[in-house]
């Protein structure tokens, strides 16, 4: 019985020891609650993804409606959100001082024209007194003048007497003085004339140009947008009742078909973004493509603004401020080995994962070195082949496991 219990004893250490010297069972691992995917060789487009953003506009679509003058509003008929076009009336404003500079411009306006033609008038009778007078003097100068032909004739004949030829000939050379003179004269008034007629007329130009003035100002009381597009909110909302002084902003009109995306990427991503790289916007109603028109140096919780300009056209219901998402595509490369990207862990890195047993029953943990990554994929630099299937999802829960069975 001794050598009975010794030996059990025995036999029980041996049997103790071996199974002290297993390994435990692999866990068991649902396959629905992972997700694989396959190595595979081929060209790989590098991206980023952003996944806040929204449609902004353009700097050359957005319309500032300031106040021309100072004045009251008195009605709001359309509220921000709301489609407009050049012949719809946003507000109306009211200012009782520029009516009456308005009925005092159109007074104005009247005299100063008066004021020209009365002076027209006067100037233009004094110039025909001149002509008039003018006209006098050529006819007397061309009478004497043939009067001392005639005596110079009859001198030479002998008929008269050379002091009567002297006086006749003294009586036509003054009157050709007087002719010359007169025509000067005419001449000086006529540019006298011209000179004050000028100066009235830059008086009647003054009380227009100011009456213009006055006008548009009065039609700016009823404020339209000169283009059509979305009545945007101001950044301080007016009141019926309240008074705006020239230049305050009234409305905000964005036209829209001339938007762009500011898209919102992570400040670890951005910093492969150039300027002309293709994208694609999606509006949850379409993807359009684009381009990178800009990248904001500012760091604003984390991500920067990059700016992408529309290459197609927008969809129905696009509108400023509209939610979007977006990618950007940082490179092609060409004939590189890739895998989807896995849950955990960063680009240019080693990673461990889990290839997929051949069989599809198991699973064991391998060391793969990866490289540049992209929104859903990430190149394998070693570790893999080609072919290999590998768990994707986050596996962490077995960090101190390297087998795994798939069920």
């Amino acid at each position: 019985m001794i050598w009975f219990g010794v030996g059990a004893a025995a036999v029980f250490a041996v049997a103790a020891a071996a199974v002290a010297r297993l390994k435990p069972a692999a866990p068991t691992v649902d396959r629905a609650t992972i997700w694989t995917d396959t190595v595979k060789r081929g060209p790989m487009i590098r991206q980023v993804r952003a996944s806040t953003g929204s449609l902004v506009p353009r700097e050359d679509s957005i319309e500032l409606i300031p106040a021309q003058t100072e004045a009251t509003v008195v009605r709001i008929r359309v509220l921000p959100g709301a489609q407009v076009t050049p012949q719809t009336v946003l507000m109306d404003l009211a200012d009782p001082q520029l009516q009456q500079e308005l009925l005092s411009a159109q007074l104005g306006l009247k005299a100063a024209e008066a004021d020209y033609k009365s002076l027209q008038a006067t100037l233009e009778s004094t110039l025909m007194d001149k002509k008039t007078a003018a006209a006098q003097v050529n006819a007397d100068f061309a009478q004497d003048k043939l009067q001392a032909q005639t005596d110079q004739a009859l001198y030479k004949l002998g008929v008269i007497s050379g002091l009567a030829y002297d006086k006749s000939k003294s009586t036509a050379d003054q009157l050709a003085t007087q002719r010359q003179l007169s025509q000067e004269q005419i001449a000086v008034n006529q540019k006298a004339i011209e000179v004050q007629l000028a100066s009235s007329e830059a008086k009647v130009d003054q009380a227009r140009a100011l009456l213009d003035l006055y006008q548009k100002q009065a039609a700016s009381l009823e404020v339209h947008s000169t283009i059509s597009g979305t009545l945007a909110p101001l950044a301080a909302p007016l009141q019926v009742g309240q008074h705006v002084s020239v230049g305050t902003s009234l409305a905000e009109v964005i036209q829209n078909d001339k938007l762009k995306a500011a898209l919102q990427i992570a400040e670890t991503q951005a910093r492969d973004i150039q300027i002309g790289q293709p994208a694609s916007v999606d509006t949850h109603n379409g993807v359009i493509p684009g381009h990178v028109v800009r990248i904001d140096p500012a760091v604003v919780n984390g991500t920067r603004t990059v700016d992408v300009a529309l290459d197609g056209p927008l969809p129905p219901g696009a509108v400023p401020q509209l939610s979007v998402d977006g990618t950007i595509d940082l490179e092609r490369m060409k004939d590189v080995l890739y895998v989807g990207r896995p849950a955990l862990g960063n680009e240019n890195s080693t990673l461990s994962l889990f290839r997929v047993d051949a069989d599809g029953k198991g699973a064991e943990r391998v060391s793969v070195k990866v490289g540049r990554a992209s929104v859903n994929d990430i190149q394998v630099l070693s570790g893999l082949n080609e072919g290999d299937t590998v768990i994707l999802s986050d596996m962490s829960r077995y960090d101190n496991v390297d087998r795994v069975r798939l069920n």
